[in-house]
């Protein structure tokens, strides 16, 4: 470990900063390169000596990750939050965030954050676009209610999905302007195509090698659909990393933020501090879950006894993240086993 390197780099859209170090702490190279996979392959193949690296968590922190990782000795990504709390300076640049980055991994106290294999982040950004695909469709959607509106024609809101109905509604438009019938037949042409594409990027996730086990373990999970198990298993990774339930609840962001100080708590909104991605996925499947599964219904009614109809829907949403955790770390289907406290209620 004496002759090893420590490299820190500041990653950037158009630069990389990097700066390498000692083990005492002293600069041996500090350079600012261009964000290329030409320039990090030359620079890399010049350093003399092992190395581990350290970056900052960015959009950009992947495909550098993966570039250099054959390179190094190890290489490790920073908590972008965390690392701003330690390196915390009055002079900033990015030579001094590189520096900062080397020396907190050269005293093994960078904050380092979870990074998923590559092909999990692979499968992870396509169910990624799928969701904004899904979002175009809805805005469409709306669009389409909104024209019908908007010159006063009467329709079912439930029916106006099917291809029948929408023809039929075409056909009868009177006493509208010439412009809306186009428009209409533009908003629906748009809702179908982004729904045939979601549904063909959803459809090739669930058959995929593998997610195709996992996926099937997950929805044995009464109220766990496909698109549910799809979001966990590839927002989370590998389940081993959560040491307990609560660790998962705090990575789903669906437990308050607190405040605590000389003997008085303060319990705060959920927090923000969360994947946004299985928070939103969990939180709108702990609506539709109760339906479909008798523990999670009971558990729905106890604390809507308490009067809060969201904090129940957070309680089965806590509970269908700590169902997801137990499933995909046993490796086998869902056994139900309802807790004491559920079963004196009942």
């Amino acid at each position: 470990m004496n002759s090893m390197y420590y490299v820190g780099l500041d990653i950037h859209k158009k630069v990389i900063a990097i700066c390498v170090k000692n083990k005492e702490g002293d600069i041996v190279e500090q350079k600012t390169i261009a964000s290329s996979r030409g320039e990090l392959g030359r620079w890399a193949a010049s350093m003399d000596r092992p190395w581990l690296g350290a970056m900052e968590a960015t959009l950009f922190t992947g495909w550098i990750y993966d570039f250099l990782k054959p390179y190094a000795r190890e290489l490790k990504v920073g908590h972008p939050l965390l690392i701003r709390a330690i390196a915390a300076s009055k002079k900033k640049n990015d030579k001094v965030d590189a520096g900062k980055i080397a020396d907190l991994l050269r005293c093994n106290l960078l904050p380092e954050c979870y990074m998923a294999p590559q092909e999990i982040r692979d499968l992870r950004r396509a169910l990624r676009w799928r969701n904004l695909i899904v979002r175009q469709s809805v805005r469409m959607q709306n669009k389409t209610h909104g024209l019908l509106m908007e010159v006063g024609v009467e329709y079912n809101k439930k029916r106006l999905k099917g291809k029948k109905y929408f023809r039929e509604l075409l056909d009868n438009l009177s006493d509208v302007p010439r412009s809306i019938a186009p428009l209409l037949k533009l908003t629906r042409q748009g809702v179908d195509f982004f729904q045939s594409l979601q549904k063909g990027v959803k459809d090739q996730l669930v058959k995929h090698p593998l997610l195709k086990e996992r996926v099937a373990r997950l929805m044995s999970i009464g109220g766990v659909g496909e698109i549910t198990a799809l979001t966990w298993a590839l927002e989370v990774g590998e389940p081993q990393r959560f040491s307990s339930i609560s660790k998962a609840v705090s990575y789903c962001g669906l437990c308050s933020a607190q405040n605590s100080s000389a003997g008085k708590e303060y319990r705060g909104p959920i927090s923000k501090q969360r994947n946004k991605h299985l928070q939103t996925v969990l939180i709108e499947a702990a609506k539709l879950a109760p339906h479909f599964n008798n523990e999670l219904a009971r558990l729905r009614d106890l604390e809507l006894k308490r009067g809060n109809k969201n904090q129940a829907t957070l309680a089965v949403a806590r509970r269908l993240a700590g169902y997801l955790l137990s499933v995909d770390k046993s490796g086998g289907d869902f056994q139900s086993r309802p807790r004491e406290s559920e079963k004196q209620s009942a």
